[in-house]
């Protein structure tokens, strides 16, 4: 990846969007669904795209909302669906689009009682708190939708569905939405059933919900607050303009923490922001770039003190998270994930003994060694969070994480907290870690290299064309001929997860000493490629080369 010469420096004024043009194309512009780039899409989070593109507008979304309504019916969802929302200037009115479509179609509707932003773990809690008050019955079964495009651009809208198990729905449910959507695209606004919006919120189908207080309330019973308040561990909570604000506010004030939420601003433009890598403005919370003045804040001044013992920023649903020590700066979410699960699996004395660590398999190895070291099975599953939501639903996985930044676990006497990533508890984690271990999560990162040696991990893409992402998505083990990678044996060519067998996508192939993963991008014409070593930069260069040469192969001979 090339980096822009702005990346880490505040937005300037050309870099903001015109927030009036961006909601007038959502409802001016209408889609051609004979261009395969304005139909609707459901990739891995839902629908997304700008209306400035003709690729997120009213007609995607009235559409996609009816396709939901359908998809209830048929499968006998007849709770209430919880509709989140994050802070993305199309949020709103595709949120009344909607609202237009679901109480038409007479859906018990739960809507923000507060008018706030809604984080997706909050839909998450909600869905899976109701449905197992309601277990006992034959039906009235909830689902939910947020809408959000995570931590995309400032022009960028999303909507995504998450069924009754709380998760991300997988491609079965999205795949029947996203075709009966584009059919009623195709069909026109005629078979779009919906009412005016200031008739639907007025009528009984639409209700106040007030997830801010579900959430926070439940939270003891997923972390140790108690720990982290009588530490005293100074936090400051950057949402960076997303749908958290509100809910890192109240949880350091009902719970006593030493909790500042860094920056309390919310703007459409998201204009505070510093420029992600590629110069654009982006709520990656995972990304060095933009998260630069935050990191920035952790500083130390002359006298060697600091603002706060952890930092912490989310994405703008507030799914992912970031930590900032002040000795280790932003940490690498891989390092994380493999201290949260060190810690957490030696912590959590009411998780079945028998629970797994899950984790994708373009994540750190370093996650497996700890898992061995702990003694617990590891499951390790394609890309997509939706693959952790049976076992966080049952509790035989513990904790589910994603290199992305993505995570949650189970509650502490075992039970589900939420199928869907939370970025609000990993946040909580880092300071619940350095609580009662006295270390901060950079300094058991170090101590797990002592003991396993330091990865040195990367990600690059490399141009594909759509032809060979193709490919490259259905590429067989035998496909690979070379025998060696980076001076080492091959151990292992995967084309489907070792952890539950689901196709991968891609190709990944694995040494005793590294590995490389190659996927293609769902969004752009390029191929993702992760790689990992034990034995230090030079090594992980040397597979990464050979890791290129070995997929061009594999492209060229099919």
């Amino acid at each position: 990846m090339s980096h822009n010469s702005r990346a880490g420096q505040p937005a300037a004024a050309e870099d903001l969007v015109d927030l009036g043009s961006l909601v007038e194309a959502y409802y001016q512009l209408h889609p051609d669904v004979s261009v395969p780039e304005q139909r609707v899409s459901f990739g891995t989070s839902g629908h997304r795209g700008s209306s400035l593109h003709t690729t997120f507008n009213e007609d995607h979304i009235l559409a996609t909302s009816q396709a939901i309504c359908e998809y209830r019916a048929v499968h006998g969802i007849d709770g209430p669906l919880y509709l989140g929302a994050d802070s993305h200037a199309l949020s709103e009115p595709a949120v009344r689009s909607a609202v237009e479509v679901f109480a038409a179609h007479e859906v018990a509707l739960m809507v923000d009682s507060r008018n706030g932003y809604t984080p997706t773990p909050a839909v998450s809690r909600a869905i899976l708190d109701y449905n197992s008050a309601s277990s006992g019955r034959a039906s009235g079964r909830a689902d939910g939708v947020v809408v959000t495009p995570s931590h995309n651009p400032p022009a960028d809208g999303g909507f995504k569905y998450n069924p009754p198990d709380g998760g991300p729905a997988g491609t079965d449910i999205t795949g029947w939405i996203q075709d009966r959507a584009n059919e009623l695209l195709a069909a026109g606004a005629a078979t779009i059933k919906r009412i005016p919006y200031e008739r639907a919120v007025a009528s009984e189908h639409v209700q106040g919900f007030d997830f801010l207080d579900a959430y926070v309330s439940a939270l003891p019973g997923v972390l140790d607050l108690d720990a982290i308040r009588s530490a005293g561990v100074r936090i400051g909570a950057d949402p960076l303009g997303g749908a958290s604000v509100a809910y890192w506010g109240e949880i350091g004030s009902r719970y006593g923490l030493d909790l500042t939420v860094v920056n309390p601003d919310v703007d459409p433009q998201f204009g505070f922001m510093t420029l992600d890598w590629d110069g654009k403005i982006r709520m990656d919370c995972s990304s060095p770039a933009a998260m630069a003045s935050l990191i920035q804040r952790m500083q130390r001044d002359s006298s060697g003190a600091t603002l706060y013992d952890i930092a912490t920023g989310n994405d703008t649903d507030a799914d992912r998270h970031g930590i900032v020590t002040p000795d280790g700066g932003l940490m690498n979410p891989n390092h994380f994930l493999s201290v949260a699960i060190g810690y957490l699996y030696a912590n959590r004395p009411g998780w079945r003994a028998d629970a797994a660590v899950g984790k994708t398999l373009v994540s750190s190895s370093m996650i497996d060694r700890v898992a061995a070291d702990l003694g617990r099975k590891l499951i390790e599953v394609p890309v997509g969070f939706k693959w952790f939501v049976p076992g966080l639903l049952d509790g035989s996985v513990g904790f589910g994480g994603e290199e992305s930044a993505g995570a949650s676990f189970l509650q502490r006497d075992g039970g589900v907290w939420t199928t869907d990533k939370d970025g609000l508890i990993l946040c909580l984690l880092a300071s619940e870690i350095l609580a009662t271990t006295g270390k901060s999560p950079s300094e058991h990162y170090r101590e797990l290299t002592a003991r396993f040696g330091e990865p040195a991990y990367a990600r690059i893409d490399s141009p594909a064309s759509r032809q060979q992402k193709a490919v490259l998505a259905k590429l067989s083990p035998s496909q690979v001929s070379a025998s060696t990678l980076a001076g080492d044996p091959i151990t292992d060519r995967l084309t489907t997860a070792p952890g539950n067998g689901a196709a991968i996508g891609g190709l990944k192939v694995t040494t005793e000493r590294g590995w490389f993963a190659a996927r293609p991008s769902g969004t752009e014409d390029v191929y993702k490629l992760y790689a990992e070593s034990f034995d230090g930069p030079d090594h992980l260069a040397r597979i990464q080369d050979e890791a290129q040469q070995i997929v061009a192969a594999a492209l060229s001979a099919s």
